[in-house]
């Protein structure tokens, strides 16, 4: 809308790409959603709703920059500033408030600011803690200023429906109301060891949230969080029908989650798979190596091996995934073997990084393996270079 000043006045959604099966509603504004467009929705769907929605397609550069430019005004009041995806951030102005004023009078300098300079509009949520502060950023839009803290908290915050809090996604959801927890009032007041009972160690975490209170700080804008893990997905271009497709798939992700890596000097000691089928209906599994390992190769047979034990073909498969998590540095200190299995790891890793060096000369394709040539449409993915790799969220995993 702000390139677009004529559509400002029209249904309007940003959607992926039909041919490349990602058609789907990414965000639609503020006329579309009354009308029944929801994030996620098909794009024939979306229409079938709004008829006269218009249809534009994301730009990813423009959405980061932005996001880098609005960031770089929350730099102007503090320098403790913890992204939370690209477009969101928690600001510490604790120590702002003698040099600017109040947090609400910080609130709306920057709100002001991000209008006047950047052209957008910008919710903000006031309180005394990061998981409070998301739910009074998220409490009023596009436009608005919502304080949230301790004289007005049950008032505001105990009506909300329980998926408003952070971290209660759709499963957890089904869990709360299932015993009668549909709002985050009840999850406040329901008594800690059910909700342990019900959701583990996760209940206790969401009870005190629900109940305002969260301790972890807002990180410094300089500080560079431990990554534990790497992982990269893909909707592919047809439907997967077959353990061969699923089998390419995974060489093509192993290959991209290995590299990155190596990229950052580790290895992982956890392989996990990820599938979504037709229905949209999904699940991981995750297996603990004997020793770390980089291996493309290796960890293209752990991630295969989980999925056919897993999954049985009841439906086509939509959308696959790989994940090498629980990592540690490739220096650390590793028991030496003389088996057979441990010699030819450090061999295919070693083959792997003169691979990571052809194709950084020569481009992705100049060296492939045989298997991806066996399926044009979808041995032509290029799962490193094509994907945005996007910040990690709260908990950091």
């Amino acid at each position: 809308m702000q390139r677009h000043p004529e559509l400002r006045d029209k249904p309007l959604a940003v959607c992926g790409s039909q041919e490349e099966r990602h058609g789907i509603v990414l965000t639609a504004n503020y006329i579309a959603k009354p009308r029944g467009v929801k994030t996620g929705m098909a794009i024939w769907q979306a229409r079938q709703c709004c008829p006269d929605l218009v249809v534009l397609p994301p730009d990813m550069g423009e959405y980061i920059r932005i996001s880098k430019m609005a960031r770089e005004i929350y730099e102007d009041y503090t320098d403790q500033v913890e992204p939370f995806g690209l477009d969101e951030s928690w600001l510490d102005v604790t120590g702002s408030v003698g040099l600017f004023g109040s947090p609400m009078t910080i609130a709306k300098e920057i709100s002001d600011r991000i209008k006047f300079e950047l052209g957008i509009t910008a919710s903000l949520g006031v309180s005394d803690n990061k998981i409070t502060a998301k739910l009074g950023s998220d409490y009023k839009k596009p436009d608005a200023i919502t304080r949230i803290e301790a004289d007005n908290y049950k008032e505001i915050v105990y009506p909300l429906p329980v998926e408003d809090l952070l971290y209660v996604g759709p499963a957890t959801s089904r869990k709360l109301r299932s015993v009668g927890i549909s709002t985050i009032g009840r999850l406040a007041e329901c008594p800690v060891d059910v909700l342990t009972h019900k959701l583990g160690k996760m209940g206790a975490i969401l009870h005190m949230f629900a109940n305002g209170r969260d301790t972890s700080p807002v990180q410094k804008s300089d500080h560079i969080p431990n990554i534990k893990s790497v992982g990269n997905s893909a909707t592919t271009p047809r439907d997967l029908v077959n353990d061969e497709d699923v089998h390419l798939m995974l060489f093509l992700l192993a290959e991209s989650v290995a590299s990155r890596m190596r990229e950052l000097v580790s290895r992982c000691t956890v392989v996990e798979v990820y599938v979504r089928d037709v229905e949209l209906n999904s699940f991981c599994r995750q297996r603990k190596l004997k020793n770390p390992t980089c291996s493309s190769a290796e960890i293209a047979a752990v991630a295969f091996d989980l999925f056919r034990r897993n999954y049985h073909w009841d439906k086509p498969i939509r959308s696959i995934g790989v994940r090498g998590a629980g990592l540690v540095e490739m220096d650390s200190c590793l028991q030496l073997s003389l088996y057979d299995d441990d010699i030819k790891r450090d061999r295919w890793e070693r083959i792997d990084q003169t691979v990571d060096g052809l194709r950084e000369r020569y481009g992705y394709m100049s060296v492939r393996r045989a298997v991806t040539m066996m399926d044009p449409l979808l041995g032509r993915i290029n799962p490193k270079d094509d994907h945005t790799v996007h910040p990690v969220g709260y908990f950091g995993g």
